[in-house]
């Protein structure tokens, strides 16, 4: 049976409403770590997020209405003593695809219409025993609607118990919903964040998944929740695990290396970045995800 209007509409508002109510639980938690720390940086005031609503029209003024894309979303960026940088952003944008992308889209192919939701959450750490973590979780509709999204871990230092307690997370997660496959996922994960050029992985993976459309709307989003939640439970805990613990000059330098394979992944190969670009987006809010500081040897 097609969908009624009003279902699509309660589906969009009940899709956003979470992605903004989980930025609001993920913001509050970091700026708690913040004020727990009692490391190498404890003499610097906790860091607070800056908030920044962008409205599409506002940030592209010299777009012509023909292009068909609305929209806008909210930048959360900290700049702390636990947290170097790190971006929660939500968004909201619908309107018509170009033709050409619309190609690329599923259900996109006839009719260009479109609407996405969703949040990204980049956290690039002032510790290099703490590692860099990246998440998203998105709801994306044409005449075809799905969920998307995931969680990575890129350890700038090698830590075993670290990477095996991530990956357990999200292990149990997933076998909580019939609609996940961990193995699948997991897998997914590992081809995705890869760097071709370099043959190289970018961290030690996670979970990705995209175009999640089961006959069951409900059990789809309830896993994405889910994947939220677990999120950021677990990069908590790594978090207080290793956040006081001192560095050397050394760890740092290949810190700031290893953030140099983020960077090219995000800007060769990555597809949120492309959509969001492609899209209308804020290019300061999709651009969030690159480090504040970076080396290349």
């Amino acid at each position: 049976m097609k969908e009624s209007t009003d279902g699509i509409a309660k589906r969009k508002d009940d899709a956003a409403n979470w992605f903004a109510g989980l930025r609001d639980q993920i913001c509050n938690e970091f700026e708690a770590l913040e004020d727990a720390s009692r490391g190498p940086l404890s003499d610097r005031p906790p860091g607070r997020f800056e908030r920044r609503i962008w409205e599409r029209d506002e940030e592209k003024p010299n777009r012509a209405p023909s292009d068909g894309m609305t929209g806008g979303g909210e930048m959360s960026v900290m700049k702390g003593r636990v947290f170097e940088k790190v971006g929660v952003n939500i968004s909201t944008v619908f309107g018509d695809l170009s033709p050409q992308y619309a190609k690329e889209i599923p259900g996109a192919e006839t009719d260009h219409r479109f609407w996405a939701s969703g949040i990204s959450v980049v956290a690039h750490m002032q510790s290099p025993l703490v590692p860099a973590v990246h998440m998203n979780t998105r709801h994306i509709m044409t005449t075809k609607a799905w969920f998307g999204g995931g969680a990575d871990l890129t350890p700038m230092i090698a830590n075993d118990s670290d990477s095996n307690f991530f990956h357990s997370a999200f292990e149990k997660v997933c076998g909580k919903h019939e609609v996940a496959d961990y193995e699948r996922f997991k897998k997914w994960c590992d081809e995705y964040f890869y760097l071709k050029h370099r043959n190289e992985p970018r961290g030690i993976g996670g979970i990705f998944f995209d175009y999640l459309e089961s006959s069951d709307w409900r059990a789809d989003f309830a896993f994405t929740r889910d994947v939220g939640s677990v999120f950021l439970s677990t990069y908590s805990s790594l978090v207080r695990r290793n956040f006081d613990k001192g560095w050397t000059d050394a760890q740092r330098a290949q810190q700031l290396v290893k953030r140099g394979r983020y960077v090219e992944f995000n800007l060769l190969y990555d597809r949120g970045t492309r959509f969001g670009l492609m899209t209308g987006g804020n290019p300061e809010a999709v651009l969030m995800s690159l480090p504040p500081e970076v080396h290349w040897p």
